[in-house]
């Protein structure tokens, strides 16, 4: 029986580089008729997995296609690729050889392969991601201005921030509605609400960002959060846990949501207290509250049942 075939493909803006393993390597031009080639090629090598870096949405179309043509793919951390490479000796670094990496990677790691997308979700992410890019620049315009400004320049910034405040807000309103659209996203959007601490943002953030929430058993969510502590053993020597890597905006959006629950009585509080109270600093505790509202946030969607106190005991 033929060993399974793995591909990589080192995504650039203008090309793709495809390496199969084992196979040939060849490079077509990351645009739709390079895209449709790739397809085409690929379909003849029937790989078990296709592994490609996350490179700031280049990688988006030709994972979409994939995806789309039911070839099995996954986009991963480049960091996790660079600590592959250098754990199997390979330091070399050419978009040839960076493809011919990601191919060894998914032929030993194997990542699980993206979900295919969902064009609601797309949607609902992509009016998320653009909030979160008027809030920064509010953000800015807010550090800009200073005291002794001229009245001009001031006034300047504060028209801005005004039109920022009104599409934030317009933003708001798109994704409400995004959300009531869809039967099944009204209803996990009401059973995540229900629990302390998760608000619209945090609750639309896990429906765009965290597509595997209820599907996943919870360290594996944690991880995917980047949430999971991580060991740093050796010997006899015990080394700080720390988090690390994982989907950036899904962990700010729980560790906010901590942030407020640990405020407000009631068993997410006092989990918190406790943990204190047996010298854990304050940010650990926030992030085993963030972690167990994930917890948590897993079990109403997985078992379809709104919060109530006992799953602040059970997650």
């Amino acid at each position: 029986m033929a060993d399974p075939i793995t591909v990589g493909i080192d995504v650039s803006k203008d090309h793709l580089d495809v390496a199969a393993r084992p196979g040939d390597r060849f490079r077509v031009r990351n645009d739709p008729a390079g895209v449709a080639e790739l397809i085409t090629r690929l379909r003849r090598l029937n790989p078990l997995l296709v592994v490609l870096e996350a490179t700031g949405g280049y990688e988006a179309a030709a994972l979409a296609a994939l995806l789309a043509a039911g070839i099995p793919a996954a986009a991963v951390n480049p960091r996790r690729v660079r600590q592959f490479a250098a754990g199997v000796g390979q330091n070399a670094k050419t978009d040839p050889i960076d493809a011919a990496v990601l191919a060894h990677f998914a032929a030993v790691v194997g990542p699980p392969p993206t979900a295919p997308p969902d064009a609601g979700r797309a949607e609902l992410a992509a009016l998320l991601d653009r909030r979160r890019q008027l809030l920064g620049m509010r953000v800015a315009e807010g550090n800009r201005a200073r005291p002794g400004l001229p009245a001009a320049v001031r006034a300047g910034i504060e028209a801005h921030r005004a039109w920022l405040d009104d599409q934030i807000a317009a933003l708001d309103r798109e994704v409400a509605a995004a959300v009531s659209r869809t039967p099944a996203w009204r209803e996990r959007d009401r059973l995540l609400r229900s629990i302390p601490g998760v608000g619209p943002v945090v609750s639309r953030t896990l429906l765009a960002d965290l597509p595997e929430r209820g599907t996943r058993p919870p360290g594996k969510l944690a991880a995917l959060a980047g949430l999971a502590p991580f060991a740093a053993d050796s010997g006899r020597r015990r080394g700080e846990r720390h988090i690390r890597g994982g989907r950036r905006e899904v962990r700010r959006a729980l560790y906010m949501g901590a942030l407020a629950v640990a405020r407000v009585p009631g068993p997410l509080r006092d989990f918190a207290q406790r943990l204190k109270a047996k010298g854990k600093p304050s940010k650990v505790a926030l992030i085993a509250v963030a972690r167990k509202l994930l917890r948590i946030a897993n079990a109403v969607i997985r078992d379809g049942r709104p919060w109530d106190e006992e799953l602040a005991t059970a997650a």
